[in-house]
């Protein structure tokens, strides 16, 4: 596929990186030479030093045969403009970013589509969500569903005293186990694990099953002295706090702490209607204030400025004042490992989010949702298997899959089900597939 990147910003470098991986015609194209430097000769990409706004520089970029047009940069009208002409000069999808809430709605999405602009990606709006469902569940990493609930993947950071803890999965596991072990990260490495394999201290397991058995997998996790969350306190009130907070149950109580005064009445006066959300001005990382505000009686504490450095040591503070679920914005790649081997909690990072919702335009197979997972540097996808695709013609044990992907469970006829290697899947069935690698590409082609 021939795919355009308008923006060498965050997003954009992060999107080019990705997909030069998976050997695509890639063109990043950014009117700042000083952005584009040397990322042309250390990825497989082109580079074009043009505005996105110009019908010259779109041309130079080859919009007109372009499969993907993706316009990332900082500027909103710039992203839906460049959109546009780029599906005027023959790109057959279009993306565009948007920093605006009102620009997500049914009604305007289709206005977009009119205008040629397939898709809108609001990354604030999609960490919020994100963000509000791992506070829900405080003693996961991880949380994931599919088909509303049919099938839930949970990562959950194991640790001694677990009941799952130095036992082969070949005896955890067995084909009428009421969940799966489908990868587990340690320490830097995402592996996939076999029968022979055990679990560690400290690992971050990705376990599949359905509803039922959440209670018993949190039990064996070792997770059921967990607290559920009552109480939380935000520091930081930007975007993605309010985004996370129009998610927040009724039950739930919200503090947020932020240092701009103008800030806290925009924040209050979009919020007004939420009772249960508190808006303090303050800065976040004052201990005293932390107290005054109950964080030693909070279950929850969400670091989400701007900044990495900060939302790391808050949380690292709040959590030695007796929080036990932290979650922090990290931006910078660079911070993420750090952050992850701080034991800070859930990691959210935009690039990856939206990354997730572009990358699943770019499979032929009918794929419904993606899910990258920051900290394990892997994907999670669900397929459709097609009429006569490989994945139906035999059990799975027998399709030759790639070692870097593992098939989880799948939705039949309004129910979950766990897949293990006698499973036949049958056309119609959507499946969710964990890859690594970039392995999604070489997965596609099994449920064409």
């Amino acid at each position: 596929m021939k795919i355009i990147i308008a923006g060498a910003g965050a997003v954009g470098t992060h999107l080019a990186k990705l997909f030069a991986r998976e050997r695509h015609d890639i063109v990043l194209m950014d009117d700042s030479a000083a952005k584009l430097e040397g990322l042309g000769s250390d990825f497989d990409l082109m580079t074009v030093c043009a505005s996105p706004l110009s019908i010259a520089g779109l041309r130079e970029a080859g919009a007109g045969r372009a499969d993907l047009f993706i316009a990332v940069t900082p500027d909103e009208a710039h992203n839906m403009t460049s959109c546009m002409l780029a599906r005027k000069l023959g790109a057959r999808k279009t993306v565009a970013r948007v920093d605006n809430e009102e620009n997500t709605t049914e009604e305007n999405r289709a206005f977009f589509r009119s205008v040629g602009i397939d898709s809108i990606i609001y990354p604030e709006m999609l960490a919020g969500r994100e963000i509000m469902a791992t506070i829900r569940r405080s003693w996961t990493r991880q949380w994931w569903e599919v088909h509303d609930g049919l099938l839930v993947m949970l990562g959950v950071k194991v640790r001694r005293g677990a009941p799952i803890i130095d036992i082969p999965l070949k005896e955890l596991c067995g084909p009428d186990s009421p969940y799966h072990v489908v990868a587990v990260k340690r320490g830097p490495d995402t592996l996939i694990p076999h029968g022979d394999d055990s679990l560690r201290h400290g690992d971050v397991v990705y376990f599949m099953t359905t509803p039922l058995y959440i209670p018993y997998v949190r039990e064996q996790a070792g997770k059921e002295d967990y607290p559920d969350v009552r109480s939380v306190i935000f520091m930081g009130g930007g975007d993605t706090t309010l985004q996370a907070l129009r998610n927040l149950p009724d039950y739930m109580h919200a503090k947020v702490i932020e240092a701009d005064e103008a800030q806290c009445y925009r924040l209050g006066e979009l919020l007004k209607d939420r009772r249960h959300v508190l808006i303090i001005h303050g800065d976040g990382r004052d201990l005293d204030l932390l107290k005054d505000e109950g964080i030693e009686t909070t279950q929850a504490f969400a670091a989400l400025t701007g900044s990495a450095e900060a939302n790391i040591l808050a949380c690292l503070a709040s959590k030695r004042l007796g929080v036990r679920k932290t979650v922090a914005r990290v931006e910078s790649s660079d911070y993420i490992s750090m952050a992850e081997s701080l034991d800070i909690g859930s990691i959210v990072n935009k690039k990856t989010i939206a990354a997730g919702h572009i990358y699943q335009m770019m499979l032929k197979a009918d794929v419904t949702n993606v899910k990258c997972l920051t900290v394990a540097k892997a994907d999670v996808a669900e397929f459709v298997a097609a009429e006569g695709s490989k994945v139906t013609r035999r059990p799975v044990r027998d399709l030759g899959l790639p070692d870097t992907v593992t098939l989880g469970g799948l939705v039949r006829g309004g129910r979950g089900y766990l897949i293990n290697g006698m499973t036949q899947i049958q056309a119609g069935d959507t499946v969710m597939a964990f890859c690594l690698d970039n392995a999604i590409k070489k997965l596609e082609r099994y449920f064409n």
